[in-house]
């Protein structure tokens, strides 16, 4: 009668030994061995973004920058570039539209149109510019149903709170990992949940960027969002690292121990990715088949943030944790010696 259950490592086994005993005789993925493709993937993406940045700039909504929105119901179907254009010809100051269909209640399609500035948007001109798209466009029933102003300070103390929401829970979720994964090096494990943190937030704000995407609470809602959900694929990796590490013995090489880790959550890993990637998938095509652009601007951003966050656990935080423990395993022993 064999005895199946796993029992820490008497002395240092091949990597062979390893996938025939904490295994099931199946290879392990050299995850640690492809961290210079992975860095080169990530590193390119952020070079595009930053080119991106340069080129195109960076879209803040009234919410944070100040200025004043009219959002106008109207029936049928209109040119969007015409009416952009019309508008814009109406004013001197830079618009913004986006265009969504009211699927529960009874205003038909709605455009919103958002002046940059600093000022509310005068009645009298609000009024001749209903009046102005009733006339251009006398079949489609132009109603303004909403008008509101933001102040720029306003705005902008608005952003400072949401980065300052950010940056503590940042902050938190490090020292979370801190403590709790001290025996396998909780400074190092927490530092580098936070480089993956970052890699996730630098994904979002360069797809903001590259698809000219203004960005509005939606952008923080959905940093927060992936925070929380790329962290908790990081503490899956590191809890099974810690696992592994106790049945392989402390004088283990760290990259396998990782690579086994991986290798054994890695369709856990995948599995759980493609079922959120589903489900906000489904909500992203109704967006667009209803044309609601809030929502659309939600779902985007957040399928891109869960595929970053399922990547930078395993490519990136990882990787560079076992870079970490091996550099402090060499200046040890270059210290002893």
């Amino acid at each position: 009668m064999t005895n199946n259950v796993q029992t820490k490592a008497d002395s240092q086994m091949t990597v062979e030994q390893i996938c025939d005993k904490y295994n099931g005789g199946r290879k392990l993925i050299d995850f640690v061995g492809k961290k210079k493709i992975y860095f080169g993937i990530s590193a390119a993406i952020i070079l595009l973004g930053i080119i991106c940045n340069f080129i195109f700039g960076t879209t803040l909504d009234i919410q944070f920058s100040g200025g004043a929105t009219l959002t106008f119901s109207y029936s049928g179907e209109i040119d969007q570039n015409e009416l952009y254009n019309y508008i814009q010809d109406k004013t001197t100051d830079k618009i913004s539209t986006s265009f969504s269909s009211d699927i529960m209640g009874d205003s038909g399609n709605n455009v919103t149109v958002q002046f940059s500035g600093n000022k509310a948007v005068a009645t009298e001109i609000q009024q001749n510019l209903e009046q102005d798209l009733q006339k251009k466009y006398p079949d489609n029933s132009f109603v303004c149903l909403a008008s509101n102003s933001v102040d720029a300070s306003m705005g902008f103390n608005f952003l400072l709170k949401c980065l300052a929401a950010v940056a503590i829970a940042s902050i938190l979720m490090v020292l979370y990992v801190t403590f709790r994964f001290k025996k396998i090096g909780g400074l190092s494990a927490g530092v580098m949940a936070l480089v993956a943190l970052f890699h996730d937030v630098a994904m979002i704000y360069f797809l903001y960027v590259i698809f000219r995407m203004p960005i509005d609470s939606n952008f923080i809602a959905v940093v927060l969002m992936i925070l929380g959900y790329s962290l908790n694929d990081t503490i899956v990796i590191y809890d099974r690292v810690r696992e592994e590490r106790k049945l392989l013995g402390r004088k283990a090489d760290i990259a396998t121990v990782f690579n086994l880790s991986c290798t054994k959550t890695i369709k856990r890993t995948i599995m759980t990715s493609v079922t959120t990637l589903s489900t906000i998938l489904i909500v992203y095509i109704v967006a667009v088949f209803f044309n609601i652009a809030s929502v659309q601007s939600f779902a985007l951003p957040m399928m891109i943030g869960v595929i970053s966050g399922c990547y930078s656990s395993i490519c990136v935080a990882g990787p560079l944790w076992v870079m970490w423990q091996n550099h402090k395993k060499a200046k040890k022993a270059s210290q002893k010696a």
